[in-house]
């Protein structure tokens, strides 16, 4: 199985953490907003298309500040 170096973790890891929490709330929130109708699934990922690239350029950009905030509250 090819796998990634090591200097792309970060980008390795936000897309995978992007793609899991676009997907929850995508879910989430189509489901709060119009319910568990017919067209449930067709609205979650139409959300889930939009919410992805938001959630996963913000994951690149805040990840150094979030690092940085669990390092001086973690021992």
């Amino acid at each position: 199985m090819y796998k990634l170096p090591k200097k792309a973790a970060p980008i390795a890891f936000s897309f995978y953490m992007a793609a899991i929490v676009a997907a929850v709330m995508s879910c989430v929130l189509t489901a709060v907003n119009f319910g568990f109708n017919g067209d449930y699934l067709g609205r979650a990922i139409s959300a889930y298309f939009v919410g992805f690239p938001v959630a996963f350029i913000s994951v690149l950009l805040v990840r150094p500040l979030v690092a940085k905030l669990v390092s001086a509250t973690v021992e």
